[in-house]
């Protein structure tokens, strides 16, 4: 065999070679690299979008869609910065004071309802509005209404300074709901004298209201309460889900805003149930590598108010760096729909 043969021969078996190992790789198979570490992943479902949050969200891009822009918003239509940067680009404007509002435009109200007197601002000021409140806050609202009008006291557990608490405190005259914060405040609130209700905040933690409620109807044994409980189902399947998956997670992540009260039960419930750690996290990209360190089992939910596509970002993130296996755990079917108000629906 000449030089030349014998170099085409080596050649080709070199090329050979090459060909088997680009087979494999376009297989998958990759002898040469490190194997990714495993992961096991527990999704919670339900998680993410419940239907009021979903109405509010579709009302502010219908109203876009059918008005131009731009249309304003009263506060966060909810408390999720990722929402509100996806609605500001597309021409919504969102604002605190109705001052910052100019006369005779078009006006949404947020899903966390707003107190009589700012419906009434907007009416002298000409503003169109549409009215994003969810149903079941506005159901609290009706309620606060009705027990007022049988002359009770209406006790409203929930949070100080939260818009939903602030929108239904503001449905009565000043001084007819007193605010009820937590269980030693259920043992030492001293309401006027006579008949008494209760309501609550739609996003409370299921086991923390309660406590707080028995302690009330302990107190006051004739105490009426709402005839469904006011804590919403949303609320409380999500809290359901993320306590199935906590127990013996090493870390639950819970997708959401920091500011959002449904966000931050989560965390709390999640704690409660078990989970070696819980991180709160606005958006995937907050999630540092070195917090996965040690880490086997990994929790998964998003809040009411965080789109789908924060979980679905987080898998992507994770996918690139661990071998996942993912596991849905669901402990409720969702179907509520809530419409759309006129002019849109």
């Amino acid at each position: 065999m000449s030089i030349r043969d014998s170099r085409t021969e080596a050649g080709e078996g070199t090329s050979r070679a090459a060909t088997i190992v680009e087979r494999r790789a376009a297989l998958g198979n990759r002898p040469y690299a490190p194997a990714l570490p495993p992961l096991a992943v527990r999704l919670a479902a339900p998680r993410g979008f419940c239907a009021g949050v979903e109405r509010a969200v579709r009302i502010v891009e219908a109203a876009l869609l059918r008005f131009g822009r731009p249309v304003y918003v009263r506060h966060q239509i909810v408390h999720n910065d990722t929402v509100v940067a996806e609605l500001e680009a597309k021409g919504a404007i969102f604002v605190e004071d109705l001052a910052e509002v100019p006369e005779g435009a078009r006006l949404v109200f947020s899903a966390h309802g707003v107190a009589k007197a700012v419906t009434a601002a907007a009416a002298r000021r000409g503003l169109a509005v549409l009215d994003a409140t969810c149903p079941l806050v506005g159901k609290v609202h009706r309620e606060a209404e009705r027990h007022a009008a049988a002359g009770r006291h209406v006790l409203m557990v929930g949070h100080a300074g939260h818009p939903e608490v602030a929108g239904t405190i503001g449905q009565l005259p000043e001084g007819a709901i007193t605010l009820v914060e937590t269980l030693a405040g259920a043992e030492a609130v001293l309401p006027p004298p006579g008949p008494l209700a209760f309501v609550t905040q739609t996003t409370l933690s299921v086991e923390d209201t309660a406590e707080i409620v028995a302690a009330l109807r302990r107190r006051f044994p004739g105490i009426v309460g709402p005839k469904r409980e006011d804590i919403c189902y949303a609320t409380a399947n999500r809290q359901a889900a993320v306590r199935a998956i906590a127990a013996g997670a090493d870390l639950v992540v819970v997708l959401g805003g920091a500011h959002s009260s449904n966000t931050r039960r989560l965390c709390e419930v999640a704690k409660r149930a078990g989970a070696g750690r819980v991180r709160l996290l606005a958006r995937p990209e907050d999630l540092a590598w070195e917090e996965l360190r040690g880490v086997e089992v990994l929790g998964v939910t998003a809040s009411a108010s965080a789109p789908e596509a924060l979980v679905e970002g987080l898998l992507r993130r994770l996918a690139g760096r661990f071998a996942l296996a993912v596991e849905e755990r669901r402990t409720a079917v969702e179907d509520v729909v809530f419409r759309l108000p006129p002019p849109l629906g």
